[in-house]
This record gives C-alpha cells, sequence and structure tokens, in this order.
C-alpha cells in the first residue's frame, strides 16, 4: 500500500492494480500536465496537476465504491478508471483539446489503445483487469461508469474543491463527503438519497460560481486562446520542431514538450516569447449573448478564420494579431442529476427553481471576445464589431478603467 499526502484529501491510500499503476509512465506523464491550463496567469498559485486531481478521484471513487458496497472485481475496475481517467489528456488540459479533436477525432477520453499498450496495459492484464471495460467507464458508459463521468461523478467533486484550494477562491467548497454518502443507484441510475436536493444544488452552485471567476475568467480565455492559435500554427508549419509533430503526437506531448516545439518552431517563436513573458493579447470586444447575431453563434471553426482574416485586413494588421473567440452555448450539465423526492426519481432541473436562475445568469455572464494586442484594441475593436454586425455600444471595450469585467491584470505591460 502507498500512502500519499494530499493538499485536499490528506492522506490517499493506493492499494492493489492502482498502486501498480502509479509508476507507469502514462500516469507520470500527468504530473506534467497542469490541471487548469493557463489559469496560472491569473491565479499563480494555480500549478496543481492532473496528476494529483487524478490521485483524488481514485480517492473519492474508492470511498464511492465501498458506500455502494460495489463487488470487488467491480470496484477494482472502478478505482481503475478514475485513477487513468485523465491519461489521454494533451498539454495544458482542454486548451487545445478542440483542436487535436478536429484533426484526430479523438477526445480526451477514447482512451482505448493508450490503456491497453505499453506498461499500463501489461499492470492490467497482469492483474485480470479488462482494458476495454476501464476505457468504457472512463467514457462514463455502463451503470458504474456514472461514477468516474457522469453529472454526480466524483472526478467534479475533485476538481470544483482542488482548483477553489489551488486558485484560493472560495467559490468551489462542496461537501463532498455528504454527496459520497447519499449517492444510490435506482434502476441502475446513480441518485442521491431521499433529502437531498439542496446537496445536488450545491454541486451545481459551485460550478457555476467557478465558471466565471476561474474556468472563463477573461485572462485565461486570452491565454488559452492565444495557445490554441500557436499550437494551430505549429501543426501547419513544416520547420523547425514542427516537421516532427502532427496531431497524434501533440496529443501525447506535456506542457513543457509543447513550450518547447513553440520555442524551436520559427512560425511559433513569437508567440513563445509572448507566453513567458506574460505579454498576452488585450481584448478588443467583450460582447454579450444578446448583442452577438446568430450567424456568428452558430459559425464553424473554418468561418471563424474567415471573419478573422477579414478583421486583420481590413484594419491593415497581422492575421496574427486578430483571435475571434466564441464560446459554446452556455449550459448546466448537473442540472439533469437526479435526487429521490418522496420516494420518486426526478430531475434536478425539475425540482429545483435554482437551475433556471443560474441559466439566467451564465447566459448573463458569456461574452463573446475579440483579443489583439494593446495598441489596436481601439482599430481592431470598431472594424470587428462592424464585421460581425455586433452593437459597438454593447460590445466594444473603449475604456478600461470603466468596464467592470476588466482587473488590474489589464493595466500590466
Amino acid at each position: 500500500m502507498a500512502t500519499i499526502k494530499d493538499s485536499v484529501h490528506d492522506h490517499i491510500e493506493v492499494t492493489g492494480p492502482p498502486e501498480a499503476l502509479l509508476d507507469t509512465p502514462a500516469v507520470q506523464r500527468l504530473r506534467r500536465i497542469r490541471q487548469l491550463g493557463t489559469a496560472q496567469y491569473v491565479y499563480p498559485s494555480a500549478n496543481h496537476t492532473r496528476f494529483e486531481h487524478s490521485l483524488g478521484v481514485y480517492h473519492l471513487a474508492s470511498r464511492a465504491a465501498k458506500r455502494l458496497d460495489l463487488p470487488e472485481r467491480d470496484a477494482v475496475h472502478v478505482e481503475a478508471a478514475a485513477l487513468l481517467h485523465d491519461v489521454g489528456h494533451g498539454p495544458f488540459s482542454h486548451n487545445i483539446e478542440a483542436l487535436t479533436h478536429r484533426r484526430t477525432g479523438k477526445y480526451h477520453d477514447d482512451v482505448e489503445e493508450l490503456i491497453a499498450s505499453g506498461q499500463v496495459g501489461e499492470v492490467l492484464r497482469d492483474n485480470d483487469l479488462e482494458p476495454d471495460r476501464i476505457a468504457r467507464l472512463i467514457r462514463g458508459e455502463g451503470q458504474y461508469g456514472q461514477l468516474v463521468s457522469g453529472e454526480l461523478d466524483v472526478d467534479r467533486m475533485d476538481y470544483l474543491v482542488r482548483d477553489a484550494h489551488h486558485t484560493g477562491v472560495p467559490y468551489g467548497t462542496i461537501d463532498h463527503e455528504r454527496l459520497i454518502r447519499e449517492l444510490t443507484f435506482v434502476d441502475g441510475e446513480l441518485v442521491l438519497d431521499e433529502g437531498n436536493v439542496q446537496t445536488a444544488e450545491s454541486l451545481l452552485l459551485a460550478r457555476a460560481l467557478m465558471n466565471p471567476t476561474v474556468y472563463k475568467h477573461h485572462v485565461a480565455r486570452i491565454s488559452k486562446a492565444m495557445l490554441r492559435r500557436a499550437s494551430e500554427r505549429l501543426l501547419d508549419a513544416d520547420s523547425g520542431a514542427a516537421a516532427d509533430v502532427d496531431a497524434e503526437r501533440l496529443r501525447r506531448m506535456d506542457d513543457h514538450d509543447l513550450i518547447v516545439a513553440l520555442r524551436s518552431t520559427p512560425e511559433t517563436e513569437a508567440f513563445s516569447r509572448r507566453f513567458d513573458e506574460r505579454r498576452l493579447l488585450k481584448r478588443s470586444v467583450w460582447a454579450e449573448w444578446t448583442d452577438v447575431p446568430g450567424w456568428i453563434l452558430d459559425a464553424d471553426h473554418r468561418e471563424i478564420r474567415r471573419i478573422e482574416r477579414g478583421i486583420a485586413d481590413a484594419a491593415d494588421v497581422e492575421p496574427t494579431d486578430v483571435i475571434v473567440d466564441v464560446p459554446p452555448e452556455p449550459s448546466i450539465t448537473e442540472s439533469s442529476s437526479r435526487v429521490l423526492v418522496s420516494g420518486e426519481m426526478r430531475r434536478l432541473d425539475e425540482q429545483s427553481p435554482l437551475v433556471s436562475a443560474l441559466r439566467t445568469a451564465q447566459k448573463g455572464q458569456w461574452r463573446l471576445g475579440v483579443y489583439t494586442r494593446r495598441k489596436l484594441t481601439d482599430r481592431v475593436g470598431r472594424i470587428a464589431a462592424d464585421e460581425m454586425d455586433i452593437d459597438a455600444d454593447g460590445g466594444l471595450v473603449t475604456d478600461i478603467r470603466t468596464n467592470v469585467y476588466h482587473t488590474l491584470d489589464e493595466f500590466e505591460l
């Protein structure tokens, strides 16, 4: 048994096959992938990794398996899936996943080949565990897959508390011990037991508060968009380190690998310097949902690139100086979690009036961003608003001193 001191769960005891999996290269690689990607540019202490998060998810999955009295063979598969659930992540976690998915058709939870081969596959087979079954659990399939990836999964129970702890914000605090204690299965569905509507609401509220404060903070979004564009240029380049990098290799890099590749490629060298020195682009448009026309909201990746080129041409600036960032429509996946009320299984959004209020709040927090260099913000902003038919008064950033969405960060560099 390995006993590991954790900043969130205190001591975590890792036993059985998960202990053997700990020192495999695929799991150790997670030490070199930051949990929150580029959020460190907002919160300097947000340097925790996917490795410690995976340990936390394993810990909570083990506790949930005991609470639910899972058969031993099912429990050990769930525990292994919990520890391995993030091994498919690329560098900087989710930050470039959309890019690699467009080119490979795979998301981070498409891990069949990864966990069936190499040392991970050897450990699993040596312990009579089924890689295919573990891959399905990681994707949230089957009754027990809901524990690893679902509306009430142990993944979000850990990352909300862990991300709040390492950023120092007070919004991600949830009673994960109560959540685990109140889990039960009804007709094959994972639900919260009777009297736990407020427990489910706490999970929903924590996520809703962490979104604008941490996950979708404007500086985190800008740095993420810059990293995504640079990674795209890296894949399209054919010189320097880029000559040996394709989307599949990019998926298997860690944070350090990607930064080195960006520094070593002429087409992305300037970006790497900006990233190293935290000279980030600034907002020239920051538009609300109601100010953005539907054709922009529905635009695909290729159309967004066309819009960026049009703005850059009209503003007479380099194409790399304009980034259009259109987030997906806000959603609350946790609202479909099930709770028992008067002996009847109900969806949370059917039982809680808080859900509709949070949906309204999320739509109100949604922003389209156009980013450029500081000295170009006014010119690019006006042209971008015109090109995209955005209400300039509602979306144009013209005075950072009076815009409540800006922080002191905007006055740096």
